[in-house]
């Protein structure tokens, strides 16, 4: 018989690559990965690994059998999820990752929520990039998570996960007042101008402000400024990095920094420009940072190990994140 906590290894090995990074990410010492893997060998009667190297390949057999743990897993979760509604109220811990602008944004509206429909539930939120999410959650280290995706980075399937959409938002190009316009004759407007113009305004007001006809042109406009990324390795670095090579050019980076607040303290200053998220953007923006809006956006999810949707507490939450998503960024794709 097959031991599901030895296929869950061999499903770790399968995406992470190598022992060391599996028993780094479920917290066992490699010698004890490698022991439990030669156990599922024997169990299956087969060669599941072969190594190349540092590295340990999965043999045919080891893949086929990775495809079947991913299916078994899948009804462990179902499983779990039909126990938990069977039980009367929803209690314990529930182990939620976000990032940072929605755990500011949206995530307090749904905890207060979640806390008076199921009082006894105890959320425990962890800032977590959503490139390390998928990791995370496979782990067991989470049990919900949002994730983002942008026009330029769209997220890979990740085999064991489900993801629901939740909201989208605007992107904004954010330079410093008196830098070069968007396009040639531009000029400032008020928001019923139908001409793209780059405006100053609050992030609630983002459906409202007019859209340039080529995104292109905005940020070639700024090709020879000095620019403000995310640190890179993550989705909302490789994001400006895209968005400026598809307009055909490579930003000259000067900065990284993650938090959007202090990206905009750094546009203000006159360091450079940057593409922020409608979400990243306070209600009052400093009058010398301009915003121009983009025709790309991010689209945010709910992210959960497969066959997890249905349980109580996760469904809970998700429903409890829909109803704190702000009006106007309420679209189809968050069910409202």
């Amino acid at each position: 018989m097959l031991d599901v906590r030895r296929l869950r290894l061999l499903r770790e090995l399968a995406r992470r690559g190598t022992i060391a990074a599996v028993a780094e990410a479920l917290s066992f010492s490699p010698s004890a990965v490698s022991q439990q893997l030669g156990v599922l060998e024997r169990e299956a009667g087969l060669p599941l690994l072969e190594r190349t190297g540092r590295r340990v390949r999965l043999t045919p057999a080891g893949q086929n059998l990775v495809r079947h743990a991913e299916a078994v897993l899948e009804r462990l979760e179902e499983a779990a999820a039909d126990l938990a509604e069977a039980r009367s109220g929803l209690a314990g811990a529930l182990r939620i990752g976000a990032f940072p602008t929605a755990t500011r944004a949206i995530v307090p509206a749904a905890l207060v929520t979640l806390a008076r429909r199921h009082p006894a539930l105890e959320p425990m939120v962890s800032e977590t990039d959503p490139a390390a999410v998928a990791h995370a959650l496979r782990a067991g280290d989470l049990d919900v998570a949002l994730v983002h995706e942008y026009d330029f980075v769209p997220a890979p399937p990740e085999p064991g996960l489900a993801t629901a959409p939740l909201y989208r938002e605007a992107m904004y190009l954010a330079a410093p007042a008196g830098t070069p316009a968007a396009a040639p004759g531009t000029r400032p407007a008020p928001v019923s101008d139908p001409d793209p113009v780059p405006v100053p305004v609050p992030a609630q007001a983002a459906d409202t402000v007019p859209v340039p006809p080529d995104q292109g042109s905005v940020l070639r406009a700024h090709a020879e400024s000095p620019w403000i990324t995310a640190t890179p390795g993550t989705l909302c670095h490789a994001m400006t990095v895209r968005a400026c090579q598809a307009a055909g050019f490579a930003p000259r980076v000067r900065h990284r920094v993650d938090e959007f607040a202090t990206v905009l303290a750094l546009v203000a200053a006159g360091q450079g420009v940057a593409v922020v998220p409608q979400l990243g953007i306070p209600a009052q923006p400093d009058p010398v940072v301009v915003l121009t809006r983009l025709l790309m956006e991010r689209r945010t999810k709910v992210a959960f190990r497969s066959g997890a949707a249905a349980h109580p507490a996760v469904a809970a939450f998700a429903a409890a994140l829909r109803a704190a998503v702000p009006r106007e960024l309420a679209t189809s794709d968050t069910g409202a």
